[in-house]
């Protein structure tokens, strides 16, 4: 049951990074939840180092949107200069 509702917060992360960053992305489902989920774990990650969650701790809505946001804006920046 964890597996499930991870991929459908994923998915919400991602398509809330999606609708704040301008642009056209063509991502799918399953790349959408890919962006959720990495921005997720990259905020974890952050925030654990910073203090600000403990070890275990899921992070939290917008830590994970933001950084979600920052996964795709170095997404599409790497992507323009190719």
């Amino acid at each position: 049951m964890g597996w499930i509702v991870t991929i459908i917060i994923g998915f919400i992360i991602g398509a809330l990074a999606k609708f704040l960053h301008p642009g056209k992305e063509n991502f799918g489902f399953i790349m959408t939840t890919l962006l959720g989920i990495g921005g997720s774990a990259l905020a974890g990650f952050v925030g654990q180092k910073l203090g600000w969650y403990h070890v275990g701790e899921p992070a939290g809505w917008i830590a994970s949107t933001i950084f979600a946001v920052i996964i795709l804006a170095v997404y599409t920046r790497f992507l323009k200069n190719r």
